[in-house]
């Protein structure tokens, strides 16, 4: 039996990436960790931890039960997870009770925010700050060559 430690944030994003993984044959043990997205500073000031802590939970179980149905369609286990803290830390201690899982990260790539690594040495996709400017100079240089 496979296992997978698969990070999520976006229901349609992750299903779109399995489709790799759920094509082999073989019945997979899927422990599913969500990341929900932080809350503002100022909605923080506002909220307090018991209702931060509810609607963390309320965004995670929609996120489950969009994915769940279609894992366990297909004769598969799942076990859900709400990520709290450092993503390291709580992959080390998946790890320590999942020893042979595999971690796959499958949060959906945010234009202007590095993800938070969840295995040591994972590349961070950080964004050039200057890459929308760059672009708009580029669309810039277009138009005016089009006028001429």
């Amino acid at each position: 039996m496979n296992k997978f430690i698969v990070y999520i944030d976006d229901a349609e994003h992750t299903l779109n990436q399995l489709q790799a993984v759920m094509s082999s044959g073989a019945q997979t043990h899927w422990i599913l960790v969500a990341c929900p997205p932080r809350l503002s500073r100022h909605a923080g000031k506002w909220i307090n931890q018991s209702a931060r802590n509810s609607w963390r939970m309320r965004w995670a179980d929609a996120l489950f039960d969009s994915l769940t149905p279609v894992l366990t369609g297909r004769g598969d286990t799942v076990q859900s997870h709400v990520a709290k803290g450092e993503l390291l830390a709580f992959t080390q201690k998946l790890r320590s009770s999942h020893a042979q899982a595999s971690v796959l990260d499958m949060r959906r790539p945010k234009f202007g925010a590095a993800l938070e690594a969840v295995v040591p040495g994972q590349a961070t996709a950080e964004e050039s700050r200057w890459q929308l400017p760059g672009a708009v100079v580029g669309m810039g240089a277009v138009l005016v060559l089009a006028a001429e």
